[in-house]
């Protein structure tokens, strides 16, 4: 099974697979984010042209072609403003992670929390998984308030599982399985 895209998060956010003619709008997006980016996200420093922002749109093509996942882009009124996605699917035991990171001006508007909320009928309805889970740093209150909001629980930390530029930092690892998830609807 795979899910059909566009995917509505609500009236004004939408979620599509990426294609590789987004790559200059998501290359631009990243580039006037980069600094707010950075706090977080390792992976700055290699994405520093249009050409690596269109390789990386192609290997999540790939990704999702292989049913290991994919990675949207995240619209807002129709406005590029950020990407969500799965890291890949642990199909052996039926789970995978969600990652999303949106542009600083379009922070606090819900509009990844819509996206996560959209993903998961379609992730345990229709992928048939079993589990979920979103991790962030300790310190990223803002990408822990989604996965808290959605019901699901926080598990534990995982020590330095991530090398951040000059430094590694700690997870703290959230999980909702597709029983606590058809529970809370």
């Amino acid at each position: 099974m795979t899910l059909a895209f566009p995917l509505s998060a609500g009236d004004d956010v939408t979620l599509d697979l990426l294609d590789e003619a987004q790559a200059e709008e998501l290359f631009a997006l990243v580039d006037a984010n980069r600094a707010y980016l950075r706090e977080w996200l390792p992976w700055l420093d290699e994405n520093t042209e249009a050409d690596h922002t269109r390789a990386f749109i192609r290997a999540t093509r790939k990704q999702h072609e292989d049913r290991n996942g994919f990675t949207c882009g995240l619209r807002f009124r129709g406005r590029l403003v950020g990407v969500v996605g799965l890291h890949g699917i642990d199909w052996a035991n039926r789970k995978t992670s969600i990652g999303y990171w949106v542009a600083r001006d379009h922070q606090g508007r819900g509009i990844v929390t819509r996206a996560c909320r959209a993903l998961l009928p379609h992730l345990f309805g229709e992928l048939g998984l079993n589990r979920v889970e979103i991790a962030c740093a300790p310190g990223n209150r803002k990408s822990a308030a989604i996965p808290e909001r959605l019901g699901f629980v926080r598990e534990g930390l995982l020590r330095e599982p991530e090398r951040l530029y000059d430094r590694y930092v700690d997870h703290v690892v959230y999980g909702l399985l597709a029983l606590e998830w058809r529970q809370r609807r």
